[in-house]
């Protein structure tokens, strides 16, 4: 059985702005993204729940996929 693409897409968050402003819910999802300081950076499968918490804080986020090759 072949594998779907999405299951096998990955992408890197990186936190581009402080999330102290913003609601405590946004903070509280920037942190279950496993994001503490800006700058820092994580990688994630493309799932449907990790790209709704992407699209809730997108103002504080950047987003690239990841590449065969990184």
């Amino acid at each position: 059985m072949a594998q779907s693409s999405t299951a096998t897409d990955a992408i890197r968050v990186r936190l581009t702005r402080s999330p102290l402003g913003s609601k405590p819910r946004h903070r509280r999802t920037v942190a279950a993204l496993g994001l503490h300081r800006v700058g820092s950076s994580v990688e994630h499968a493309a799932t449907p729940d990790i790209l709704g918490m992407i699209n809730q804080v997108s103002y504080l986020l950047t987003v690239e996929p990841v590449g065969e090759n990184s």
